[in-house]
């Protein structure tokens, strides 16, 4: 019964979204291109104030000040043929959210 309800619980505390942004492609572990439109977008994302917000693979990213707080490091490029993953920064915490699954992976 114990091992069931850690495997439940795993989920909340594994993913979390604390992301630093790096000035160099070679440092990132995903290139990001925000679009303009939130139709265009893999993934909404919502920028949370503290990292307590920012649990679950659910589009809340908190942005940390250091590279070795952060979940993953990002590099946004100039071009969208150039991206990993395509989001669009939303105004309300409640549009945060993928919109293509299949890209889910890449936030794990």
């Amino acid at each position: 019964m114990r091992n069931l309800l850690i495997l439940f619980l795993i989920p909340f505390f594994v993913f979390s979204q604390k992301i630093f942004s790096v000035d160099y492609e070679s440092q990132s572990d995903l290139k990001v291109y925000v679009v303009e439109y939130e139709s265009r977008a893999d993934l909404k994302v919502y920028k949370v104030d503290y990292a307590s917000q920012a649990n679950g693979n659910d589009g809340k990213w908190y942005f940390v000040n250091y590279a070795s707080q952060a979940d993953k490091k990002i590099y946004f490029v100039n071009y969208e043929s150039q991206a990993d993953l395509k989001i669009f920064f939303s105004k309300y915490r409640s549009q945060s959210g993928w919109k293509n699954n299949k890209k889910k992976h890449l936030l794990y």
